[in-house]
């Protein structure tokens, strides 16, 4: 999707105006601070630019799924001290929403302002017209830096933007849509595409818009129990999806040489258990135990493969990578595409259960996205929402 983004803005566009700016501020908390920064500092550079063009920032985002109206352990106001420490400078935050368009015509050139949570308002997520308007009438242009919902229609993300005009992408999503759309139509060759988790059947579509594009899929995670179930291989006590046995037969057909399962297992008996863990081949794996992450043997062929590459797509562990022992298998993943990069080669992580796996390290790879299911959506090829609803380019 080709989208006007932030710097295709003249100043004259920026200096004074308001900018209502769709972020990501879906964080994690613990005692009701933030306890994971990374969806806040990865919308700083759209934030600083504005701020540096003399604009009036407000932002906009939701925080979990609240039931039905305002809930206080979701409220937004729990995240300004830390973006205010981030960003050096005070955050107003606007409770309400009635007044809210007056309070942001108020703040100063370069000024910013925090919105309430989107979802306390009765229509976010039926992408209501009239919530639109109110959210339009905070800013004078829409900026979408949000990729991580652009795949959800709301009103903050769809029917703003085709309220409020000029609507263009932030910098994030300048990025996102510059690295997934070159990883599905212009990739640099060999292409290698990583795939784990644990259900193939969150996977398919993926796995059927790469196939054509990709030179090789490397499978792992609990998703990999069900490739072997289809080649009649015993899986013990593995997860594995038994009614998508014959999809997976269907699309090892298809994709022949260039669907590449693991040679073996790291098992156990469960994972409170897993001093007792060993490698087996991927036909031998005991009736009493269960895959929880892939072999050595597996390790060193999946890296071997991803060195070779010089474009690297991952999406999804290799394991449980959330209980050591059972993270080598992913690490060794992420070890394998940082060396890649240093070699040239475009690395990019698709976002989920891949990007907390490599929180910290984010910088080592060519990109890190931020939207799981967003990602995941736009290499399947579908259209999102809160992308589709921007100024064309």
């Amino acid at each position: 999707m080709s989208k006007r983004t932030l710097r295709d803005l003249p100043p004259e566009a920026l200096d004074g105006k308001r900018a209502l700016v769709r972020v990501d501020f879906n964080v994690p908390l613990n005692d009701g601070a933030v306890a994971d920064d990374t969806r806040i500092r990865a919308t700083l550079p759209t934030i600083r630019y504005l701020r540096d063009k003399g604009a009036r920032v407000i932002l906009l985002s939701h925080l979990g799924r609240p039931k039905s109206g305002p809930d206080p352990t979701l409220s937004l106001s729990q995240v300004l001290q830390t973006l205010e420490k981030l960003l050096g400078a005070p955050v107003e935050f606007i409770a309400d929403l009635a007044a809210g368009a007056a309070t942001t015509r108020r703040l100063p050139r370069g000024g910013v302002a925090l919105v309430e949570n989107t979802r306390f308002w009765p229509g976010e997520a039926q992408n209501d017209a009239a919530l639109a308007r109110q959210f339009a009438d905070l800013g004078d242009f829409y900026v979408n830096d949000a990729f991580g919902t652009a795949h959800r229609a709301h009103a903050s993300t769809e029917a703003v933007a085709r309220l409020l005009k000029p609507a263009v992408a932030g910098m994030l999503v300048e990025r996102e849509l510059r690295y997934l759309g070159d990883a599905l139509e212009h990739p640099k060759r060999p292409y290698v595409a990583v795939l784990g988790g644990a259900k193939i059947s969150g996977k398919i579509d993926v796995i059927e818009s790469l196939l054509p594009r990709v030179d090789q899929i490397l499978i792992g995670g609990a998703m990999a129990t069900t490739f072997f179930l289809a080649l009649d291989f015993a899986v013990g006590k593995s997860l594995v999806e038994r009614d998508k046995v014959d999809l997976a037969k269907g699309l090892m057909a298809k994709a022949g040489s260039k669907l590449i399962l693991p040679h073996g297992a790291v098992v156990a008996p469960s994972l409170e258990r897993a001093a007792e863990k060993r490698e087996v081949a991927a036909d031998q794996i005991p009736p009493d135990r269960a895959v929880f992450d892939i072999d050595q043997a597996t390790r060193l062929a999946f890296r071997g493969r991803i060195l070779q590459a010089k474009t690297v797509f991952w999406n999804g562990p290799m394991g449980v990578f959330e209980t050591p022992p059972f993270d080598q298998g992913t690490r060794a993943v992420a070890d394998a595409l940082i060396e890649a990069g240093k070699r040239g080669a475009i690395t990019v992580v698709g976002g989920g259960d891949s990007a907390a796996a490599v929180h910290g390290l984010e910088e080592k790879f060519t990109h890190v996205s931020t939207g799981g299911g967003a990602s995941l959506e736009f290499l399947e090829g579908k259209q999102l929402p809160g992308v589709a609803a921007l100024d064309d380019a």
